[in-house]
């Protein structure tokens, strides 16, 4: 009798799930670096399940998943999750493959596209289904060696050490950047896509380590230590020419008053020095993104950066000083990135 009412509950659970996800013509995107699954912020851990619940997630795509001692990120989320009313289904990812993914629709496939021991870079590709829409969802955390944004700043990108001088010119920092493995692994993605049945929508999201061309631009060359440079950073060029919007700058194309910065950020529970890996210069940058790309009906309705409004800007807490649209923390936040949440409407 009592496995006969598990078995009735797991049934009316999934059928719950079926007729909501049919009912349903939007999904809200999570992307988030969780810094070290949490363990860095003090309350971290359960502070990543308050944020998901409170912006209403349907999707939820992680940086920075460790697996550490031994225990299971995924699982765990989800058991913190379930005992605070939500629903979320995930399944456990390698600990060296740094990223996850979970959603309140069943997943239908997931796998890595490189190998645990790789230097790619985590790249998780994973399917859902809301009602009869079929989507492709690739969670990233890209190689964060070769952080060619520094050089502007006068910093190594490599040991992150301080320079005798900036370097602005734009060949230097290009090639530079190219010394790292994230330009081959978004090429690894967009072949991955390619081979997909295109009547599918995609989704790739996650912290890309490298800034944006829409960024970088004429318009912002004097700003937040650029000094003149103008730079085609290549993730976001390469994405853009394979036809993936840029969900933010879609909504908000203007870089100036909408910087959108996710990194550094800002958090009232970790010492300063703690955020800033550049103190004496303006670092901050947008390097958290959810592209898009869909044949079918799929637009960006809202765009919100969700945690602390403040940012880090010569090594000191810097004030709100753009436009930029917040959702602010219910109370800790767990990491020193900002959040992306986007909603779709298809």
């Amino acid at each position: 009798m009592k496995l006969r009412k598990i078995i009735l509950l797991l049934v009316i659970t999934l059928l719950g799930h079926t007729l909501f996800a049919q009912a349903k013509n939007e999904v809200k995107v999570l992307q988030i670096n969780i810094w070290q699954e949490g363990t860095v912020v003090p309350n971290g851990f359960p502070a990543i399940a308050d944020e998901i619940i409170a912006k209403h997630a349907d999707v939820v795509l992680f940086s920075e998943v460790r697996n550490y001692k031994g225990t299971d990120f995924i699982q765990r989320i989800l058991t913190e999750l379930k005992a605070k009313g939500a629903i979320y289904f995930g399944q456990s990812s390698d600990a060296k493959l740094d990223v996850g993914f979970i959603s309140k629709y069943p997943i239908e496939s997931q796998h890595a596209l490189y190998e645990k021991d790789s230097t790619m870079g985590g790249v998780l590709k994973s399917k859902i289904k809301i009602g009869k829409r079929s989507f492709v969802c690739y969670s990233l955390h890209l190689d964060y060696t070769n952080y060619a944004c520094y050089l502007p700043r006068g910093y190594d990108g490599v040991t992150w050490k301080k320079l005798d001088r900036p370097v602005s010119d734009v060949g230097t920092i290009i090639e530079a950047n190219r010394k790292s493995k994230r330009d081959e692994a978004i090429q690894d993605v967009l072949s991955d896509v390619e081979k997909e049945d295109q009547s599918q929508s995609f989704i790739i999201a996650g912290d890309f380590n490298e800034p944006s061309h829409l960024d970088w631009t004429l318009a912002t060359k004097d700003l937040f230590d650029h000094r003149g440079a103008v730079v085609p950073w290549d993730c976001s060029v390469l994405l853009e020419k394979a036809g993936f919007i840029d969900s933010f700058r879609q909504l908000y194309p203007n870089p100036v008053s909408h910087p959108g910065f996710t990194y550094p950020a800002f958090n009232k529970d970790v010492p300063i020095e703690k955020l800033a890996w550049a103190p004496t210069a303006d670092d901050r940058d947008r390097i958290d993104y959810v592209y898009y790309r869909s044949k079918k009906p799929l637009k960006p309705v809202k765009a919100n950066i969700v945690g602390p409004v403040e940012t880090v800007k010569y090594g000191q807490k810097q004030e709100k000083d753009s436009e930029d649209n917040f959702l602010l923390p219910e109370g800790v936040w767990p990491t020193d990135h900002k959040a992306m949440l986007v909603m779709f409407k298809f």
